[in-house]
């Protein structure tokens, strides 16, 4: 497929769900040309990467050598670490926001508080320890205090220990534990007594009049 079509991207994922269809939710999950095939033993991967070769052959689909990871414990995947442990941060990203200069103008606040904010499934409370860095990108002009500096390093130490995330199994219970203040909700998603993700978000100022039933 040529490079630069507008539509290239969402007819080539298309094209990918199509083809691998029947392994979806099974053994297989894919985000563009990234296949993750995930299996409970070295015999039974075989199996799975069988029948993935075969249905990509069969379209005339070829992998980069090059870029395959085969019978492996552990593999990067979109930003994150996916192992039988579970799902944990990309240390290799962790690292960057880690090392992060103080920001000196909007644009590098807004660079780490996106980096951040990809990671936020992993911090518990993310959205308070990251509010004094928010409120500054509400405004128009750059503005760093003793509070903002505070939250930066905060979110930088939290980073550095994310805990390791459980991968959900649909087989079992879930339990979901949540919490309100006057300026924040929150919630963590367990399976096991082990977090699946944490969820966190500020209230807007309308919002933040409502009871905390509401």
């Amino acid at each position: 497929m040529p490079f630069g079509l507008c539509n290239a991207t969402s007819t080539f994922m298309r094209l990918m769900t199509e083809v691998l269809k029947p392994f979806s939710g099974k053994f297989y999950v894919s985000y563009f040309d990234d296949i993750l095939v995930y299996s409970s033993s070295l015999a039974e991967h075989i199996q799975h990467l069988t029948l993935v070769f075969q249905a990509l052959r069969e379209h005339r689909l070829y992998l980069n050598l090059s870029k395959c990871e085969f019978v492996t414990h552990s593999v990067y995947f979109l930003g994150f670490v996916v192992s039988h442990e579970g799902i944990q941060a990309d240390p290799r990203k962790v690292a960057a926001v880690r090392d992060w200069p103080t920001p000196r103008t909007l644009t590098e606040i807004r660079s780490f508080h996106g980096l951040a904010n990809f990671y936020r499934r992993f911090i518990k409370g993310f959205s308070v320890i990251m509010a004094p860095i928010t409120d500054v990108l509400r405004g128009s002009t750059f503005s760093w205090s003793s509070s903002q500096q505070e939250s930066f390093e905060n979110i930088k130490t939290a980073l550095s220990h994310t805990p390791v995330m459980a991968l959900p199994s649909f087989k079992k219970p879930f339990r979901v534990d949540t919490d309100a203040s006057g300026v924040s909700i929150g919630a963590v998603l367990y399976q096991e007594d082990h977090p699946i993700e944490y969820f966190s978000e500020k209230l807007s100022p309308p919002r933040q009049k409502w009871t905390v039933y509401e």
